[in-house]
């Protein structure tokens, strides 16, 4: 669909949902094909979702947004959506995110804080009451789909390829690396948990006053994962002694959770997504032209190197050295200088 038949639609929609003559400005963009924009009418704004349907379809961002409010979280208020077009009208939670805070000098440690006491609520939940039914698993596949981008990605960007049997011997390594990390108990992940994804929201007491606005790819899985996003983020260093600090803070909310085996668990968990990761910032530079990510991968090898020290990731860590040892470790060029 072309540009113009796009706004259009968009324009259609709009008016079918009461916002006929609003403006529409531009408000964000993110790593997958979907794009957000502010609609506003004298004081009155709102947010539209506009998700190609082939690509990024909005019914799970819908359903999990729902589910999230019906247990008293933080995520935007659904208003109208249209499911065949793509398109879903929202709650405008502001510009408050966690990024933009700290980059303006708010308390970095009472953000973070909040940030962990969402998680802290929503894992008291019972499992049955925190994840949807129906909601897919964090299976093994899925896992290994996604580190998988690390193979698929990253390495022919830097010259490298696979040996016979590495591409197997990555995976079984993996897989029986995801079997130490379900010793904990599983909930609902929300899958991008970092400070880009969340929001401080005024007038709101304790969890609810953390925004939460990306969770469209939600699973049933371990609690560690959300934790290790929030603290090993791709995009921003967090001070270990913050991060020791944020661990003590969750572990005391869980008295009966054996540490051992939430650190293993985080390991794992966390060097599987910063593979995923570096595989992905790889990919939206190489397929989308989006380089800027690539200024992030430095940082996430270093986040992948000091996960892999734990030793239960011992044999990973062994393929890395032998694949791609510490020389090759490099940041890929840009699309147009490949």
């Amino acid at each position: 669909m072309t540009g113009s038949a796009r706004r259009r639609e968009i324009d259609r929609f709009l008016a079918g949902a009461g916002w006929n003559g609003a403006a529409v400005e531009p408000l964000a963009a993110d790593a997958s094909f979907r794009r957000y924009l502010r609609i506003r009418r004298g004081s009155q704004t709102a947010v539209l979702m506009d998700a190609p349907p082939d690509r990024e379809p909005i019914e799970p961002y819908a359903a999990i947004a729902r589910h999230l409010l019906s247990l008293g979280f933080g995520a935007p208020r659904i208003e109208v959506e249209d499911r065949t077009a793509g398109l879903l009208l929202m709650e405008d939670l502001g510009d408050d995110t966690f990024t933009r805070l700290l980059a303006r000098g708010e308390d970095e440690t009472a953000l973070y804080e909040l940030a962990v006491d969402t998680l802290i609520a929503l894992h008291r939940l019972p499992a049955a009451t925190a994840v949807p039914p129906g909601l897919p698993a964090y299976s093994d596949d899925l896992l290994m789909a996604e580190a998988d981008h690390f193979l698929d990605w990253y390495l022919p960007a830097i010259g490298l390829a696979l040996r016979p049997g590495s591409r197997s011997a990555y995976g079984a390594r993996w897989r029986e690396a995801f079997a130490r990390a379900r010793d904990v108990p599983q909930t609902l992940v929300l899958r991008d948990f970092h400070v880009d994804n969340l929001m401080r929201l005024q007038g709101r007491e304790g969890p609810a006053a953390c925004g939460l606005v990306d969770f469209q790819d939600a699973v049933a899985g371990p609690a560690s994962y959300d934790f290790v996003s929030l603290v090993e983020d791709a995009r921003r260093d967090v001070p270990p002694a913050l991060a020791g600090a944020l661990r003590h803070r969750y572990l005391a909310a869980f008295p009966d959770l054996d540490a051992t085996a939430f650190d293993r668990s985080c390991a794992v968990l966390g060097a599987q997504r910063h593979c995923k990761v570096i595989g992905i910032f790889t990919r939206l530079s190489r397929r989308d032209g989006k380089d800027a990510y690539l200024g992030h991968i430095a940082r996430v090898w270093r986040l992948l190197e000091a996960a892999v020290l734990h030793p239960v990731l011992r044999p990973i860590r062994d393929w890395l050295d032998e694949t791609v040892p510490p020389a090759a470790r490099t940041v890929p060029g840009p699309r147009a200088a490949a």
